[in-house]
């Protein structure tokens, strides 16, 4: 590179500050993700993140010090943070990772729902509790994030109006869960159809 243009203006106050931003926007999106991973249990998985993440953060930090005086490298800085959080966390919802506990409390019949349920291959525990006003039965199921997608239409078929809420789990063993489909070009007529109108 001509080291005219490594003394330039716009090097200092563009291509520098451009450099500090991308680079933060790198490491703090894998600093969520590596803060996600732990919360859920992948042990092994976040120190690999961490590394790359502190590297990243070292070179950014480095060009902060070595361009003190120049305040654009502080917004950048600064606005490169806030978007690496945002982004992180994209990433890691379209990730799905770990697992989450299904709570729906009804007082709709759900005798019915419950088999459709299991029928998918979801573990299903009911029980009969008192709420606000009369008897409701509560469902608990704990179910791969990368399912809830699929759920959460059956529950708003046996329920527009259901309440419901999902927590994360950081670690379950010995569920019944849904069957797992490897990806290949021929799986989607393996998959049994989720029909998501109401049965007549």
């Amino acid at each position: 590179m001509d080291v005219g243009f490594l003394s330039s203006d716009l090097y200092t106050f563009g291509v520098i500050p451009v450099l500090i931003f991308c680079a933060r926007i790198c490491d703090v999106s894998i600093g969520t993700i590596r803060y996600i991973m732990i919360s859920r249990g992948f042990k092994f998985i976040a120190p690999i993140f961490g590394f790359f993440e502190v590297t990243i953060w070292l070179l950014a930090i480095g060009q902060v010090m070595a361009n003190i005086t120049n305040p654009i490298c502080y917004i950048a800085y600064g606005a490169g943070f806030a978007s690496g959080t945002y982004i992180g966390m994209e990433i890691e919802e379209r990730m799905k990772l770990g697992m989450a506990i299904v709570r729906l409390i009804t007082p709709l019949p759900t005798g019915e729902f419950i088999s459709r349920l299991r029928q998918y291959g979801y573990g299903v525990t009911n029980i009969t509790a008192e709420g606000a006003n009369g008897e409701v039965t509560i469902i608990f199921m704990v179910v791969k994030r990368s399912k809830i997608p699929h759920l959460i239409p059956l529950i708003r078929d046996f329920n527009p109006h259901a309440f419901y809420t999902i927590e994360d789990v950081r670690s379950a063993s010995e569920g019944v869960y849904p069957i797992e489909v490897k990806n290949n070009p021929f799986s989607f007529f393996k998959r049994p159809f989720l029909f998501i109108g109401k049965r007549k």
